[in-house]
């Protein structure tokens, strides 16, 4: 069974940090028209969400050190934009942060077969770490397993980490023996999912209702919610990589979730826009 990995700046779970919720505006900023923020412009940005200035700073420090943001000079003011590395993890995670559709069990499995050696254990380590990131469940020690769909992301993932000489990847399907869907409990948490799933409707259900009976959207109200929210759900498609809903308990809280989700994107996404380019625009 995969245990849920430990969050990183670019994997939000619920009370998002400063620093998760500079990496969203980053990311959404990106998808409008990309690139560099000034300091002052993430500032101002952020007092929408409450954070203050030296939390600000603090968080892009840190980022900084951790190579998600790079520091450049715009005509003599300072700011940052996304290295190349974070740009690749969220545009791979674009794909599955809007993806609507589940896998079924007619797409088939991915199975991840890898063995590295004794000497380069540190690289075992950092597989197994990409791999839970990615969503996949463990089979076997050396027998991971995703829905088909994540088999182009997966290898382009483990490319870009220098990992593909130790793994390789297959496309499968479940013939026997055992029930699938306890097969599914095996490999994936479901339990702890759930939770999470609760937690994530727990918090933004109720912004979703309170959207609904409101005729305005300010400006800086959805940009507000938006980031949360997105925040928030960023890291639900990596856990729950769309498993087949054939193998899912009953009413299972992820469907809610993502109608959840879809709906605070669809009311949010563009007023929040307009705000976070009318603030850059001073």
């Amino acid at each position: 069974m995969t245990a849920v990995p430990e969050s990183t700046e670019l994997d939000a779970g619920r009370a998002a940090q400063p620093r998760q919720l500079i990496v969203s505006v980053y990311g959404f900023y990106h998808r409008i028209e990309g690139g560099w923020l000034s300091v002052a412009s993430l500032i101002d940005l952020l007092a929408a969400l409450g954070v203050d200035e030296p939390a600000v700073r603090s968080s892009i420090s840190r980022l900084k050190r951790r190579s998600i943001l790079d520091a450049v000079r715009r005509d003599g003011t300072a700011g940052y934009e996304l290295s190349d590395t974070a740009l690749a993890i969220l545009r791979e995670g674009d794909d599955r942060i809007f993806r609507r559709d589940r896998a079924t069990l007619a797409d088939g499995w991915l199975l991840a077969v890898f063995s590295v050696p004794e000497t380069e254990r540190h690289k075992r380590h950092v597989l197994r770490t990409q791999l839970a990131r990615l969503g996949f469940g463990t089979a076997s020690s050396g027998v991971w397993i995703a829905p088909a769909h994540l088999h182009q992301v997966t290898a382009e993932a483990l490319t870009r980490l220098g990992l593909a000489s130790y793994a390789d990847l297959f496309r499968a399907e479940h013939l026997a023996f055992g029930n699938a869907q306890d097969k599914v409990r095996e490999w994936w948490d479901l339990d702890q999912l759930d939770e999470l799933y609760t937690a994530f409707l727990d918090e933004h259900a109720p912004v979703l209702d309170r959207w609904k009976r409101r005729r305005s959207v300010p400006g800086n109200e959805a940009f507000a919610d938006y980031v949360r929210v997105l925040t928030g759900w960023r890291r639900m498609p990596y856990l729950d990589p769309g498993l087949p809903a054939e193998l899912l308990p009953a009413n299972w809280s992820g469907v809610r979730a993502a109608e959840v989700f879809f709906a605070l994107h669809e009311r949010l996404e563009a007023p929040a826009r307009e705000y976070l380019l009318q603030v850059l625009s001073g």
